[in-house]
């Protein structure tokens, strides 16, 4: 899938564009980088409907979600990073200006862009210390970071690693997704197999886990107090490791995909075994466990149930991710190692109403204090165009 996507990348361009059309170009690595860009994408689709918008991924799991999105105009897998694919890649789509997502630097890329003077702007950046740029054997992708027109990043950690570096075009605006996720509240959330699920229960809503996360779940869930009802939307729908999960429950549970009125109203476990719906079920969360921070695969979106104003619980393996240390020094999200953490916080957490609902509101002050970074990429992007 890798390999022949990428030999098809040029045949689709051909195909969707004309030599007179001019692009504009966001590159992402995967899915929560196209989901960054997505914000910035649609205001500039909506001031500049004329420029034909071109996404490429490296990722495969990016590209297959997203390959027929309405978004773009084009979305292809990226031709690796060689002088002859940046130079023709480049020639075929024309673009007026480049965004790159967080931290995806392609040095023959960048270098081909900057020697036909297109602009080229990182947006939601975010830097470490351990990270190549500023390891004294890094100076090509020093000299590649040079060619940015200008450095849109998440946080002023990454500002200082940059100026310390002699790169002072840089403003910290924070992450596009919050603006994505503010978004939502705005949207219908409402979803009738949900109303008649939740009744009048607290819903914890697991989304997006693993089964390390759920080998830390699983003894709360089946200790809980019965007005608890739990919604489980895995990363992967994988039946065999569904009926495992399943196997384990001490409590009535209906899978998604086989539920009918009479079982959802006995059930006190949803599984949600299909994709698309999680960020409109978070909306009927009253507490949110989000996945991929018990293992090694990295933790999943927590803004999109702290947008709803609900307090986050997540594993242990979070440090990659600056946002989920902000929310946890400000106390909306917690952390946890194993099951007796994770039965200890959800008691206090179900029990103690006052705490649930300040905590929440934490959460809910942080995605709207956190807003604007749309708007300032957009504003300093449009002299270009």
């Amino acid at each position: 899938m890798f390999v022949q996507g990428r030999k098809n990348t040029f045949d689709i361009i051909s195909e969707s564009l004309t030599p007179q059309d001019r692009a504009i170009w966001f590159h992402c690595a995967s899915l929560g980088e196209y989901e960054q860009g997505v914000p910035i994408m649609e205001e500039l689709k909506k001031k500049h409907p004329n420029y034909k918008l071109v996404v490429t991924f490296f990722s495969p799991s990016g590209f297959e979600v997203k390959k027929n999105n309405s978004l773009a105009d084009v979305t292809v897998y990226l031709p690796m990073d060689t002088k002859s694919n940046a130079k023709k890649f480049i020639k075929a789509i024309n673009p007026v200006c480049a965004f790159f997502v967080k931290y995806e630097i392609w040095p023959n890329y960048l270098f081909e862009l900057e020697k036909r003077k297109i602009p080229a702007v990182l947006v939601s950046g975010a830097f470490r210390k351990d990270q190549i740029y500023f390891k004294s054997h890094g100076s090509l992708m020093r000299k590649a970071l040079n060619t940015f027109d200008h450095f849109f990043v998440q946080n002023e950690v990454s500002k200082t690693l940059l100026t310390a570096i002699n790169l002072n075009n840089v403003t910290v605006s924070g992450d596009t997704r919050f603006d994505r996720v503010s978004h939502q509240i705005e949207m219908n959330n409402s979803l009738p197999f949900m109303d008649t699920f939740k009744k009048d229960r607290l819903c914890v809503v697991c989304g997006s886990t693993w089964p390390e996360d759920e080998a830390v779940l699983i003894e709360y869930i089946n200790n809980a107090p019965s007005q608890v009802s739990f919604v489980m939307a895995p990363h992967k729908i994988d039946s065999n490791k569904i009926e495992s999960f399943l196997n384990k429950l001490k409590k009535p549970a209906v899978r998604h995909s086989k539920m009918t009125d009479v079982s959802l109203n006995e059930a006190s476990v949803l599984i949600v075994d299909n994709v698309g719906m999680l960020t409109k079920i978070y909306s009927y969360a009253d507490i949110a466990y989000v996945g991929g921070g018990m293992g090694t695969d990295g933790l999943h979106n927590i803004l999109e149930p702290a947008t709803f104003g609900v307090p986050v619980v997540i594993g242990k393996n979070f440090e990659k991710f600056p946002e989920a240390e902000r929310l946890r020094s400000l106390a909306g999200l917690f952390s946890v190692s194993n099951s007796m953490e994770y039965s200890s916080i959800m008691t206090k957490l179900v029990n103690d109403s006052n705490f649930r609902s300040k905590t929440g509101m934490i959460c809910g002050h942080w995605i709207n204090s956190n807003t604007g970074a749309t708007k300032q990429i957009c504003d300093y992007v449009n002299r270009f165009l």
